[in-house]
């Protein structure tokens, strides 16, 4: 065969593959059916690893056809070059395109190829006869991958170097990147080294801020942009630095990601955000109760230094205890969330920094409303000891003393603060399977004071389902615990379940009759009932009346 026969697709043949969704599993010498279409694969030699190719990408294969008599074809062995395809895009045969798909690298499978996947009826004179069965033996040597990254054809990613780690951009980050971009004839339109943007924002044309958040650090991938990711019907007039791109004109992108900055909102209604500038070590973070050192500066809007905390010559770093409202809500959350040795920029809302007031800082006076800037370093860190590294009496004793944090909040009326020293007691002791019988005993009362006292909490933050499971996990431990059936009835209330709390209130009342706050919260039912009741009464009222009309 001449060296133009390349394996193409068969001309009365449409693009509907039916592809297997996964690699058929041989054995060396094995032969087994591919698909439902009569296409048959023989494994010669064993591939290597456990990835196969996928559509789009583009593989590099040796191979040797034959006719089932034994007729050879056509071999890319035979001239010596490797013959390269783009898979699943029906530049080759059906078979082909079905068969390949299965193959490892370095595999080696022998494919039998009925007419349907391959030249039909007519056949391909004069080397293939109509209708004729072929077989060819192929060696997958290797695959460039290349996505089609928004799976409707409109971006396609070839990478053509290996980026580094798993992680990749999001949106709030900031990327650095290289890249060129050129029309399909090599006309160049846009070069830049060293181009910094948030991802969410975009650069250039939409494929870029679409293709990097695909991609890892120091990869290099080529990019195939249609038009609808470029610059679309209307196309690009030529600036000072920017060539024209013509209406409806797809291109060719070279990227690079250099490196990112990541972005995060620490909190969910996203009023601190944390840049990192540089990365930290190990995967640890500080919990709550946590002594912190800290390097810090502290600036206005406009960039005016209002404190600033372990720079100056022998100074120490700044210390503080997490969670202890020793400094501002955001820096205290914000660094909750970061590692030893990494620094990050902070922008605090004034709703986690000094809110409506005026603060005299060590520098300047930060003005009301203030949105705030910090660039932190941490330093170093202590953690408060996990339940996991203590023995069972040092968990109990860690327990009781955070149930008594928990109970000097909760006088002071910080109830969000109250709630978490309690669920932290509770998770010291949770597990008590080890523990001796008087231990267990001991750890049984400090639950049911925490989840209690949690409850408490819950009620007053307004969490009434929070609550109600609370109250629920004391029952399960102590079934006639009143202060747990007054409380659950009080969630019950308010979430109107007004018969579930009738239920747990007629039981305290039964264990306790002259307990004056279950009396007190029956009264409170009673005339929750009643309204219940009129609104019942003239909504029913109405009803029948339009009914009657």
């Amino acid at each position: 065969m001449d060296e133009d026969f390349d394996i193409p697709a068969a001309p009365d043949m449409n693009d509907d593959l039916d592809f297997p969704d996964e690699t058929v599993a041989l054995k060396v010498g094995e032969e087994k059916e591919i698909g439902n279409q009569g296409l048959k694969k023989k494994l010669l030699k064993e591939g290597e690893g456990w990835v196969t190719p996928e559509n789009g990408d583009e593989v590099e294969v040796h191979y040797t056809g034959t006719l089932l008599d034994g007729t050879q074809f056509d071999s890319s062995r035979d001239r010596g070059t490797p013959f390269k395809f783009t898979l699943g895009q029906g530049q080759v045969i059906k078979g082909w395109d079905l068969g390949i798909k299965t193959m490892k690298k370095s595999e080696k499978a022998l494919f039998t190829i009925p007419p349907d996947l391959a030249y039909g009826e007519s056949g391909s004179p004069p080397t293939i006869p109509p209708s004729a069965t072929l077989q060819f033996d192929v060696e997958l040597l290797s695959w460039t991958s290349v996505k089609d990254i928004c799976k409707d054809g409109g971006i396609f990613k070839k990478i053509l170097t290996e980026g580094q780690k798993w992680e990749n951009p999001k949106d709030l980050d900031e990327v650095l990147v290289n890249f060129e971009a050129k029309l399909e004839d090599g006309t160049l339109v846009a070069k830049a080294d060293g181009v910094e943007f948030t991802v969410g924002d975009g650069y250039f044309c939409p494929a870029l801020a679409k293709a990097v958040k695909t991609m890892k650090l120091g990869e290099k991938a080529l990019l195939t942009v249609k038009p609808q990711y470029g610059f679309g019907e209307k196309g690009k007039p030529a600036s000072s630095n920017e060539g024209a791109v013509p209406p409806n004109a797809s291109l060719d992108i070279t990227l690079e990601l250099v490196s990112w900055k990541t972005v995060s909102e620490v909190t969910p209604d996203k009023k601190v955000i944390k840049k990192i500038l540089k990365e930290g070590e190990g995967y640890e973070k500080p919990n709550d109760g946590t002594v912190v050192k800290v390097k810090l500066v502290g600036k206005l809007g406009d960039g005016k230094i209002f404190l600033k905390k372990g720079y100056g010559d022998g100074e120490e770093p700044f210390e503080f205890k997490t969670d202890e409202e020793q400094v501002i809500d955001g820096l205290d959350k914000a660094v909750a969330t970061m590692k030893k040795g990494e620094t990050a920029l902070l922008t605090i809302a004034p709703e986690y920094a000094f809110g409506s007031s005026e603060s005299k800082q060590e520098l300047a006076v930060v003005p009301p409303n203030s949105t705030v800037y910090y660039e932190v370093e941490l330093v170093a860190f202590d953690k408060e000891k996990e339940s996991w590294d203590m023995n069972n009496q040092e968990k109990i004793e860690a327990a009781g003393k955070k149930k008594e944090e928990g109970n000097v909040l909760f006088k002071a009326g910080k109830f969000a603060r109250a709630s978490k020293r309690y669920e932290k007691a509770v998770k010291f002791i949770e597990h008590d399977s080890s523990f001796s019988e008087e231990e267990k005993k001991q750890a049984k009362a400090l639950k049911v004071a925490c989840n209690l006292n949690d409850a408490a909490c819950k009620l007053k933050l307004k969490l009434y389902k929070e609550a109600e499971k609370l109250c629920t996990k004391v029952l399960e431990l102590e079934s006639s615990n009143v202060k747990a059936l007054y409380r659950r009835a009080q969630a019950y209330i308010q979430l109107a379940d007004l018969d579930l709390a009738e239920v747990d209130i007629k039981k305290a009342l039964e264990i306790d009759p002259n307990n004056r706050d279950v009396k007190l919260e029956y009264k409170t039912l009673k005339e929750k009932v009643k309204e219940y009741n009129k609104k019942d009464a003239k909504f029913y009222g109405n009803m029948f009346a339009k009914m009657n009309k």
